[in-house]
């Protein structure tokens, strides 16, 4: 019984919770990743992008509440999720036609497109902070656990219990969904060749006939709903801070560097090797070495690698060694 307490004190802190984390990343490093194969530049606006998305569904969800409408034992942010994606489609958009375009027609250097995201970004987070303050924000409701420890526990006989959490649920359901249904756009549709098209050789799919403008505009579509969502399930999962979306950039550009920029497929690995990379790192493993090892060698330290303060330093380290190692990503190559 034993090993198995200890396998289950292992899930419940670093399988269940990378798995989630995981998908998180993988949907936010696609929107990233989009943006760099057919925009062809690093926009540093989508942690912004991302709290903008989410504050906007829970201020929908607010309202929703406020008039007693609920999604059952699922959260409400679910039913807000739509009208979240379709505001913060409309920023991207406005956005675009009054900053990217402009440096579009001048044909500027990417560098160039970087920088103004930088400047978006400032402008965002400024907004998000002003409409809903800097304070932790909880907008999760219906049940709070598919698996409770208790019930686990009846359920086995163990001594550990495992924990699932119905964000975490939600979370891996959702991004098997979103990431389904982009690369069934991607490969099948007729749109989404076309972006595919542009993403290889802008000149070719132009004499082909394809409206860059229109693939534009469907790229920041798609890219809101990418951004709201993860962001939306992120802040199920923890909870809403507008800094935390910030901080979130680096993971993000680090699971989208590390699979390799420009291709989806990279973005969704790298997203999982970052968070599994990030919550073992940082987890310590006192207990689950008292359950393997003999009492005479039970460790007397956490056995923690790293403190949880750190986090984000493990994603900083592994992006430095795949830049010197690898610069190109894991999927080189390829592309959207």
């Amino acid at each position: 019984m034993e090993p198995l307490n200890a396998f289950v004190t292992f899930a419940n802190f670093v399988l269940i919770p990378a798995t989630a984390y995981g998908s998180q990343l993988a949907i936010g490093a696609l929107g990233v990743t989009l943006i760099y194969g057919i925009l062809r530049f690093s926009n540093f606006a989508h942690g912004d992008t991302m709290a903008f998305g989410t504050m906007a569904v829970i201020l929908c969800t607010w309202g929703l509440q406020s008039v007693g409408i609920s999604f059952g034992p699922l959260p409400t942010a679910l039913l807000a999720l739509p009208v979240g994606i379709a505001v913060t489609a409309l920023l991207l958009i406005v956005t675009d036609k009054t900053v990217y375009r402009f440096y579009r027609a001048k044909k500027a250097p990417p560098v160039t497109f970087v920088i103004a995201s930088l400047g978006v970004m400032f402008v965002m987070n400024g907004l998000v902070r002003f409409i809903i303050g800097v304070d932790d924000q909880r907008f999760a409701d219906g049940e709070r656990f598919v698996i409770s420890v208790r019930t686990f526990r009846e359920m086995t006989g163990l001594d550990e219990g495992l924990a699932i959490r119905t964000s975490q649920a939600i979370t891996v359901v959702v991004a098997v969904i979103v990431v389904a249904a982009l690369f069934w756009f991607l490969n099948k549709t007729r749109t989404g060749k076309s972006m595919r098209a542009f993403s290889d050789n802008e000149d070719l799919a132009l004499l082909s006939g394809i409206n860059p403008e229109r693939v534009v505009f469907i790229t920041w579509l798609i890219v809101a709903g990418l951004a709201t969502v993860a962001g939306t399930l992120y802040g199920l999962d923890k909870s809403f801070k507008p800094f935390t979306y910030f901080q979130l950039l680096l993971p993000i550009f680090a699971a989208a560097i590390v699979g390799g920029l420009g291709n989806p497929l990279g973005a969704i690995a790298g997203g999982f090797l970052i968070a599994f990379a990030e919550v073992t790192i940082t987890y310590p493993l006192k207990k689950v070495l008292g359950y393997l090892l003999p009492e005479s060698l039970e460790p007397d330290g956490l056995v923690q690698l790293l403190s949880t303060d750190y986090k984000f330093a493990v994603s900083f380290c592994i992006l430095l060694i795949v830049l010197l190692f690898r610069p190109t990503g894991l999927f080189a190559g390829k592309s959207v």
